[in-house]
């Protein structure tokens, strides 16, 4: 899809707000939901649904791309395009580059998430710090005993590269 089509691009802006407005209703989760396109098709919905499914990873757009790669048989979302009610959270901008769309758009930013609450300005100020730093200790372990298993898929001769 093109840029000058404003009108679709629109069209799926507005399934991906119905969807927030839908899950947030029904208290599945926060008013956030997404949709993945390829093709002029829609292929993955999703709305938040942490609240119900006791999921903190159930984000929109995570439960979206889950589908699409679901619906497409792949773990990429080769020429596809995300629509998302708000702007990614980190764990869901991490997801959108692991599937690898063409796009994505967003409606509402961070900061408008952050005024009702939902703020992760905290885990973007995180990821900038050493992990000595970070609020959530993380402490190296077993690293030798790991590295063989990494070794063994670097000469892997049939593995699956992503």
């Amino acid at each position: 899809m093109e840029e000058n089509h404003t009108e679709s691009h629109a069209y799926f802006m507005r399934e991906a707000i119905r969807l927030a407005r839908e899950g947030m209703r029904s208290k599945e989760g926060g008013p956030f939901g997404a949709v993945v396109v390829k093709d002029g098709k829609i292929i993955g919905r999703g709305n938040n649904r942490v609240a119900s499914t006791n999921d903190p990873t159930a984000h929109a757009e995570v439960v979206a791309i889950r589908e699409a790669c679901k619906n497409l048989g792949s773990f990429q979302l080769d020429g596809c395009i995300i629509y998302t009610s708000c702007e990614p959270c980190p764990m869901c901008l991490g997801a959108i580059y692991w599937a690898r769309p063409e796009k994505f758009f967003y409606a509402c930013t961070r900061e408008d998430a952050a005024a009702i609450d939902f703020d992760d300005e905290f885990i973007y100020k995180e990821l900038s710090l050493p992990l000595t730093e970070r609020k959530i200790p993380a402490k190296p372990l077993l690293r030798n005993e790991a590295l063989p298993v990494f070794e063994e898929w670097r000469v892997m001769e049939d593995k699956v590269v992503y």
